[in-house]
């Protein structure tokens, strides 16, 4: 019987914990292991777990991840960063990618033995989202690329790759606006109020002053005028106060003055003409009901009348096809089977894993002992015995099956790139084969934006003076891959699309659910089942920007919430890395995308099971360890 102490990682995980305690100087700091990102609170830190095998990847990653949370938990102050985080959410994300810069800098200075812990996580961080692929800077990061300057300047160390050809992308653009301000970093460095300063200056210098809120200095100095005013005599104040009342009883309204200034008579003559005015328009009204208001425009979203859009005219829905030549999707197509021909046996045998079940519940079945139907030649024995038997005859009795459309909705969000959207697009393509065999029509749909940074939406939202609380503020891109109604044949090349270069950008995930289920609501089958892809929280700068901070994860709720309450839609869910749980009622979080394959099919094969049980169980795949 084996027991922990067998696992060659724990000793392993047990140093790293007690030198995360050391580095980051609190000896009663939690320190956990998970398959969950990882993460902090002000009193634990939860590391990526380590497995039995303890590969270079996770050891690297592991400690990685411990140092750069133990230095932020050591030079870090939660008051200080709350008092100084700005409003909007494209300056926040500025300002709190140079504070980590800043918190694992000061660390790596005084630590140097920490520096190529902090690289590996940088350079594994950069490659999982797919930094080294990116050619242009509008398709990287902002935020990001502020937080690798800081570190490259106060380190002088290199950076890994792919995090250095973000930084390249941006470095002209950041030294031009902010080159004088950073030539200060030296100098603000180890004190986390005045690089607080500092960074807001960065912000302003960036183009994103208008986010910072107001400032928390000038706020405190005018709390102390406040104080000090309240210490005069009264006998100021009650002059004060009598000043004021005399400008209130000199500053009437305008309507007022003009009323105590017209002449009598004018205003007799007035009030006169605008009576018959009144009597005459009486006079030409036709007979019957008075005209009714204009309705009010209908709401945007049937899931939260309070969701708004400030600009819709740019938003397209448009299927793969048109967004590239023939010839390109061929070569997508064949770099996608090729990238990923290692996997199709597995996903194979577990799409005809699928198959089988889906089958096994459409055979017909027989009615046996019936007065009339189909001779049952296998009870004549019976009727040679005994001639006074009557014969037997059997019916064939209908499957309960019903006509089912499977809508596969994925995330073609930027996080996607890489591997991610790979898997994602191949077992789309396997599943609808799978399905379509079993006579379940599929659709395959996609969702992302035309634009980083708001698109042309945001230049009207610019042009016409920003104002406040826009709403949604991008341009929309919805992708249909295949229709429910398309052969499979037809639609095999469009998968190939998601492997376009910068196409993957920012994801509104609730427009996107309630635009595949109003889809799905115009179909005609008995049965309706959606299943979502997706690897994290809907995300878009440009509108979290400009609007609360839960603005597009709130619309995400009330858009599940209506389709789980209007139950004509069967929703399901799959998380890659990400819990979606939190907003699915049925879905699965799976650590690695290899699983997504299995969790595709397990997920669809639980809705299709007879056994209100076995539907209702959601089977995920575990990593071996």
């Amino acid at each position: 019987m084996s027991t922990t102490s067998d696992n060659p990682a724990e000793p392993f995980k047990k140093a790293l914990a007690e030198a995360t305690r050391v580095l980051a100087d609190d000896p009663d700091l939690g320190v956990s292991y998970s398959v969950d990102p990882p993460g902090q609170t002000q009193d634990q830190i939860r590391l990526p777990q380590v497995t039995r095998r303890m590969t270079r990847d996770e050891v690297l990653q592991a400690r990685g991840a411990a140092d750069a949370m133990a230095l932020r938990h050591r030079h870090h102050d939660e008051g200080i960063s709350a008092r100084y985080t700005p409003a909007g959410q494209m300056a926040r994300d500025l300002y709190q990618a140079m504070e980590i810069a800043r918190c694992e800098a000061v660390g790596m200075r005084e630590m140097p033995g920490c520096a190529g812990n902090i690289d590996a996580k940088i350079g594994a961080e950069a490659e999982r989202r797919g930094y080294g692929e990116i050619r242009e800077a509008a398709e990287a990061p902002l935020a990001v690329a502020a937080g690798y300057m800081i570190r490259s300047l106060a380190t002088g160390r290199p950076l890994p790759p792919a995090a250095q050809n973000v930084l390249d992308l941006w470095s002209g653009f950041i030294e031009d606006q902010a080159g004088t301000t950073l030539s200060d970093l030296e100098n603000y460095l180890t004190d986390q109020t005045e690089f607080a300063r500092f960074a807001r200056q960065i912000i302003d210098d960036l183009g994103y002053g208008d986010q910072l809120g107001d400032d928390p200095d000038a706020t405190d100095e005018a709390e102390d005028e406040t104080a000090e005013g309240a210490d005069e005599p009264e006998d100021d104040q009650d002059q004060q106060g009598d000043q004021d009342q005399d400008e209130d009883q000199t500053e009437a309204s305008p309507e007022q003055s003009q009323e105590q200034e017209q002449d009598p008579s004018e205003a007799q003559v007035t009030m006169d003409e605008l009576a018959d005015a009144e009597l005459g328009e009486e006079a030409e009204m036709p007979e019957g009901e008075a005209p009714l208001e204009p309705p009010p425009p209908a709401p945007v979203s049937d899931a939260d009348p309070n969701y708004d859009i400030y600009c819709a005219d740019f938003d397209e829905e448009i299927a793969a096809e048109d967004l590239a030549e023939p010839a390109e999707l061929e070569r997508l197509r064949a770099y996608l089977d090729q990238q990923l021909d290692p996997l199709k046996g597995a996903v194979s045998r577990l799409a005809n894993k699928l198959q089988r079940r889906l089958q096994a519940q459409q055979n017909r079945s027989w009615e046996f002992d019936r007065d009339e139907g189909i001779l049952d030649a296998g009870r004549l024995a019976r009727v040679v015995a005994n001639p006074t038997t009557p014969l037997s005859f059997k019916i064939e009795k209908d499957t309960e099956f019903r006509d089912t459309v499977v809508t596969l909705l994925l995330d073609n969000s930027g996080s996607m790139r890489g591997r991610p959207i790979s898997i994602a697009a191949i077992c789309a393509d396997v599943l609808a084969r799978t399905l379509e065999r079993c006579q379940v029509k599929v659709e395959i749909l996609g969702f992302t934006t035309r634009a980083w940074k708001g698109g042309q939406a945001r230049e009207r939202w610019l042009a016409d003076g920003r104002p406040q609380l826009p709403g949604r503020l991008n341009d929309l891109r919805h992708i249909i891959y295949k229709g429910a109604d398309a052969p499979w044949r037809r639609s095999r090349d469009n998968l190939g699309l998601m492997m376009k270069e910068g196409l993957l950008k920012e994801n509104i995930d609730g427009e996107a659910l309630e635009w595949a289920h109003r889809r799905m609501e115009r179909r005609p089958e008995a049965r309706k089942v959606l299943m979502v892809i997706s690897d994290g929280a809907p995300v878009d700068d440009s509108t979290l920007s400009v609007n609360p901070a839960n603005y597009l994860e709130k619309h995400l709720r009330d858009v599940i919430a209506m389709i789980e309450r209007r139950k004509q839609v069967e929703l399901t869910a799959i998380g890659i890395g990400h819990d979606v749980t939190r907003y699915y009622d049925r879905a699965v979080t799976i650590t690695d995308v290899e699983q997504l394959a299995g969790a595709m099919t397990e997920q669809l094969a639980s809705l299709f099971d007879q056994d209100p049980r076995a539907r209702a169980r959601l089977t995920g795949l575990k990593r071996a360890s």
